[in-house]
């Protein structure tokens, strides 16, 4: 794994996957290198291929939210929405509680459902966002920006 991390470091992205590839799937570091075999391959503008380790590993893995949500950002930056929503709706579903940690799924998927044109969705889970980390610039900044666009709620936060 460190080896794959440096060549990764370096810029080395085919010996960073290669490395990572190596690493057994009865290893306990298995899951980790396949994430970051993923991260590598898309670093090299192989996001077809960082895709397609995503989707095996979500499949062998379908208990691990993080795996989820890498498909999920993946399929964001490459603005394949509909993909990415389908992603985080498998991470969310993988947390047995609220946890903070989840506020980035939800605004993560607010992004995807604001750019679908699925509005309502994506206020929902700013909202959301905002109950699980109050005050998160980026989620506060995104929604204020949506509201004044779409000139609705204006009132809301002048107070």
């Amino acid at each position: 794994m460190m080896t794959a991390e440096l060549f990764e470091a370096l810029g080395r992205y085919q010996l960073a996957t290669d490395t990572y590839k190596s690493v057994p799937r009865d290893h306990p570091s298995f899951t980790a290198a396949e994430m970051g075999r993923a991260e590598a391959l898309r670093r090299s503008d192989r996001t077809d291929a960082a895709a397609e380790v995503l989707e095996q590993l979500s499949q062998s893995h379908p208990e691990l939210a993080m795996v989820h949500v890498a498909a999920g950002d993946l399929y964001r930056q490459l603005e394949k929405f509909d993909q990415a929503t389908a992603a985080y709706d498998r991470a969310l579903e993988q947390y047995s509680s609220d946890a903070e940690e989840q506020w980035f799924v939800h605004y993560a998927r607010a992004i995807c459902h604001e750019r679908l044109g699925q509005w309502e969705k994506a206020e929902y889970d700013f909202r959301r966002a905002l109950e699980l980390n109050p005050e998160q610039p980026q989620v506060l900044n995104y929604l204020g920006y949506s509201l004044v666009e779409k000139r609705i709620n204006l009132d809301e936060y002048s107070k």
